[in-house]
């Protein structure tokens, strides 16, 4: 069944590429992709399931993937590397996790309700957020200065059979010509999922609040401030594929910012801001049965940073420049309680009070060669300092690393170049680039950090090297008046790549672990991903959207790395017209032959889902009310990707309804 799908997908694409339209010309070229979420609401009437998560609208990039540990904050992967070589920012913000197991990446402190779209940048497509390898996500909140006067708000709220989710949430913003205010508040409430057997899925609830607030006043036409504060928490989340869970998940997010946008013709806007952000995790086992020790593993996170960026053009040229800038503390602890209250806790610090400063300056120009052609230059300079503030923390680590200095400086660079042609039906591009990017605090500093998922040990190494990557890339599309579509290719060639190795002289500190692992760096590791990308319009009313990904990825010894996609796919038919819309997608994965073997992986089978949904708008006094409504896994298939910590299962069949009404 799997395979005969993945025929109709490429047949679909066949008879798509085959139909003959009047000439249609493309629009300007961007080299990243555009995720809306939504435009000048809050929540996107447009989308299937405007209340669903912030991972589920970024999984329709063929771009990202995500490692699951259970029902909530997901890990997003970019060209199938995990976030050490990737960057992700909210409005252009830094913002780290303080959990040495990853439970909390930045896509976990915003909700929908609050964003707009996401921007997805391959490779070094993204070098203006700072020092990355594989690309980066810059999740974009709604503009409210842009509004119409006066009120504006909506109430949704929204429901899953499966988990019995419950969602809850409400905004309420005002505009006039001199100021605007917005606030956004979104509950979601969810017990323990079921398989597709319909077997409960311990451990995999979670509790989740998120306020979002945003605050501008209009010096005039020219200039304008503003402020924003996101604060969102989380409690009692599960995490089933983990030997623990999460009490509590919090972050404080505030920035205050100042836009310009001149009459000049050279200089096009500028925007300087400053931002604040702090984390608390607490990982928690007493909920777990037989535990044999009880352990507490609370992790913080501080970012202090700003940016500064210029956009303008000058005859052919389109030029940004961007100085950014942060400093992050990082402290995670653990404490071991012995069952015998006569023996000692036992403590360390697992990551020491770790202070990275990062200064970078970030610089491109788009070169308009003829009205079809474009050539992008970027080149981003950085400079990356590590300092261990804790000597208690120092000391353990130079149990290892004696002669280990208690700073580490390093410069980071990179550059990149893109060729992009469009001759109105066609778009042709190409790109070579450059790149590297400092070892991250668990890869240089991180102390007996437990991995559930090859149950070994990890201790980081300050004498990493840089990682450097080659990265080409590839891209053709075609569109005419009814079909738009694309196929983008990229290979990396990373050397030193970075990767945990065992050490059979240390003993792990883990009841249970297999041994330790300390992290260091292969000569060099590849990455291949390639992927195609379908939107048909036919009948006048129906769409057809297809999409196809492939990415394998080999050490300097031929191996397999870990948390490479194999082949995966989805089609769907939708029917819009005027307030009533309804779809049918499929998704699915082909087999994982091709898995890590060498580093704990094993085989993944394949897998095919089927999701329907419909939804209805319509007016009332004058303001607009939305009901969505859908069966995602119609067929209760039980089934693991490759992407899912320790094999734990998805989510069974699961019917949602949600129901907003907006009012301006």
């Amino acid at each position: 069944m799997k395979n005969i799908t993945a025929v109709l997908l490429a047949i679909f694409s066949t008879v798509c590429w085959a139909q003959e339209k009047k000439n249609d010309s493309l629009a300007s070229v961007t080299l990243n992709e555009i995720i809306v979420i939504g435009k000048k609401t809050p929540l996107n009437l447009k989308q299937p399931k405007s209340l669903t998560s912030v991972e589920d609208y970024l999984m329709g990039s063929s771009k990202i993937n995500m490692i699951k540990r259970g029902a909530y904050a997901w890990e997003p992967t970019i060209n199938n590397m995990s976030p050490e070589r990737t960057v992700i920012t909210i409005d252009g913000m830094r913002i780290f996790g303080a959990c040495t197991d990853k439970m909390d990446p930045a896509t976990s402190y915003v909700e929908v309700s609050n964003l707009s779209e996401a921007t997805v940048a391959s490779g070094q497509q993204a070098s203006c957020h700072g020092a990355t390898i594989g690309g980066s996500i810059d999740l974009k909140r709604n503009q409210f200065n842009q509004r119409e006067n006066g009120w504006n708000g909506n109430l949704a709220s929204g429901y899953e059979s499966n988990n019995q989710q419950k969602i809850i949430g409400a905004a309420l913003g005002y505009n006039d010509s001199t100021f605007f205010a917005h606030v956004d508040f979104m509950h979601r409430d969810a017990e323990n999922y079921k398989t597709g057997n319909r077997k409960e899925i311990n451990f995999s609830q979670f509790t989740k609040y998120n306020i979002s607030f945003n605050a501008g006043y209009f010096i005039n036409k020219k200039n304008v401030l503003e402020t924003s504060l996101i604060y969102d928490k989380a409690t009692n989340v599960g995490y089933p594929a983990l030997p623990m869970d999460v009490s509590l998940a919090e972050a404080k997010i505030m920035s205050l910012s100042y836009k310009y946008i001149p009459d000049s013709a050279f200089i096009s806007s500028l925007e300087t801001k400053g931002y604040f952000n702090t984390i608390t995790h607490k990982m928690d086992d007493t909920k777990r049965p037989l535990v044999a020790i009880h352990m507490d593993m609370p992790g913080w996170s501080d970012t202090y940073g700003f940016y500064s960026k210029i956009k303008g053009k000058h005859k052919n040229h389109e030029f940004l420049a961007d100085l950014n800038s942060f400093y992050n503390k990082a402290v995670a602890e653990m404490t071991m309680y012995p069952a015998d209250p006569i023996e000692n806790l036992m403590f360390m610090y697992t990551w020491p009070d770790v202070r990275t400063l990062y200064n970078g300056l970030s610089l491109e120009d788009n070169i308009k060669i003829s009205p079809e052609a474009v050539l992008r230059i970027s080149t981003n300079l950085g400079f990356h300092s590590n300092t261990v503030a804790n000597d208690f923390g120092l000391q353990s680590l130079r149990i290892f690393y004696p002669e280990m200095n208690n700073t580490k400086n390093r410069f980071l660079k990179s550059f990149s170049g893109n060729y992009t042609k469009n001759t109105g039906k066609l778009e042709f591009g190409f790109g070579l680039a450059y790149a590297e990017r400092a070892p991250s605090v668990s890869e240089g500093y991180g102390f007996y950090l437990y991995n559930s998922n090859d149950f070994y040990d990890y201790i980081g190494n300050p004498n990493l090297k840089n990682e450097k990557a080659v990265e080409g890339n590839l891209s053709f599309g075609f569109k005419n008046s009814r079909l738009t579509s694309k196929v983008t290719a990229s290979y990396f060639h990373i050397s030193n790549y970075i990767i945990g190795k065992i050490d059979p002289k240390i003993l792990p500190m883990t009841i249970g672990a297999t041994g330790v692992k300390i992290y260091d760096a292969l000569n060099y590791a590849s990455i291949f991903n390639t992927d195609f990308n379908l939107e048909y319009s036919f009948l006048q009313n129906w769409n057809l959207k297809t999409q196809i990904a492939y990415s394998l990825g080999k050490d300097d010894q031929e191996n397999n790395l870990p948390f490479i996609s194999p082949l995966r796919y989805n089609a769907g038919i939708e029917f819009k017209k005027e307030k009533l819309n309804a779809g049918i997608f499929a998704s699915g994965n082909l087999a994982q032959n091709e898995f890590a073997k060498v580093y704990g992986q094993t085989k993944t089978p394949d897998y095919l889902i089927f999701n329907i949904h419909a939804g209805y708008s319509f007016d009332w006094h004058q303001n607009k009310i939305k009901a969505q409504t859908g069966i995602e896994n119609i067929f209760d298939k039980y089934y693991t990707t490759f992407s899912d910590w320790n094999k734990i299962p998805r989510m069974g069949r699961n019917a949602f309804i949600n129901l907003t009404y907006s009012f301006h």
